[in-house]
């Protein structure tokens, strides 16, 4: 087996890279939200001053780059950073492609759905770790607009939303990694398996993800030796209440049990009794934001010292579901230590 790989899906860096600089943009529902005040942007509309809703999500990513590279340090124009790491909801990854343009770095475009926040952090890290790249930039994003419209009905229709339906998230969030630096460090990376619960419904992604989410928060446990009770905050992408409630008796039934050590960044978002968004939050701008807005404050103040972010991807697309397929969805872990 491979020096750095614990079990079949975790990997051990051996040299864990810093998160020297992060940040996070929001959208005016988010900004509403309890968290709205950690946010380091927020826009008042949807626009965001643009001429349509994906320009506005490229704004937001740009913005939360060049946000993260000031926190950084980095400066320089080109930025001195090895890679630009990035994905996005929209369809050939418009955002992430068209934010790379300036930038002008090497580009890797990823898409994991709204798991790609860690997938992005996690292959960051193992680039470094690696000793293929002394800093990379990471970042995702997403906009409630411009995803309705691809992949389910336009705003401007108002159909009527299901119970369990989620609300995705308007915002993006960036990381800057470093193999020299100071704050909280990637320690370990777990690479989740595609789950397909049989869901088809695309506005039940909670229930198609917390399959995916327990078994890669239980495989990582299994391949670290470790148990909940090491993590200060176990924190799952955007399950929001019916599948975070799902996930916690699907853990249950592997003789899991997170306890209060368990959140979600769906339902964290929001504030389900003044902000109609359902059962919560969801996107990949979802886990990015409340990661890079929230926790990582939060490990900064000392509340938090070991993180274990599991960020969450329903991979349905509109082919897909227009053919009557299956929603499969995957699950990737990162483990941020103080």
């Amino acid at each position: 087996m491979a020096e750095k790989r614990l079990g079949y899906q975790t990997v051990r860096l051996a040299s864990p890279p810093y998160i020297v600089g992060a940040a996070a943009v929001a959208g005016p529902m988010e900004a509403q939200g309890p968290l709205g005040h950690e946010f380091d942007q927020t826009y008042p509309d949807l626009l965001a001053g643009q001429q349509s809703f994906e320009k506005a999500e490229r704004l937001m990513m740009q913005d939360a780059c060049q946000l993260a590279l000031k926190k950084a340090g980095v400066t320089g124009s080109p930025p001195e950073v090895d890679y630009f790491l990035a994905g996005d909801l929209l369809n050939q990854l418009i955002t992430s492609t068209f934010s790379a343009l300036p930038l002008a770095v090497p580009f890797l475009g990823l898409y994991g759905a709204c798991s790609t926040f860690a997938e992005s952090v996690g292959l960051g890290a193992m680039l470094i770790d690696g000793g293929y790249a002394d800093r990379v930039l990471c970042a995702t994003s997403s906009h409630n607009a411009a995803s309705e419209r691809q992949y389910r009905y336009p705003t401007e229709y108002g159909n009527q939303r299901k119970p369990y339906s989620q609300w995705t998230v308007t915002g993006a969030g960036a990381v800057v990694l470093a193999a020299a630096g100071s704050g909280p460090r990637i320690t370990h990376v777990t690479v989740g398996k595609v789950a397909d619960l049989g869901i088809k419904d695309p506005y039940n992604q909670g229930a198609a993800m917390a399959p995916a989410a327990v078994d890669t928060i239980d495989v990582h446990l299994k391949d670290t030796g470790r148990s909940v009770d090491y993590y200060d905050l176990i924190v799952t992408g955007d399950l929001a209440r019916f599948g975070s409630q799902m996930a916690i008796n699907l853990a249950a039934d592997r003789n899991l049990y997170l306890g209060d050590r368990y959140q979600d960044c769906g339902v964290l978002i929001y504030d389900s009794e003044k902000q109609d968004v359902h059962s919560g939050g969801s996107g990949c701008a979802c886990s990015a934001i409340v990661t890079c807005g929230h926790l990582l404050k939060e490990m900064s103040r000392g509340k938090i010292k070991r993180l274990l972010v599991v960020a969450t991807g329903a991979l349905l697309s509109p082919t897909s579901f227009q053919q009557g397929e299956n929603i499969p969805a995957v699950a990737h872990a990162i483990a941020i230590e103080g």
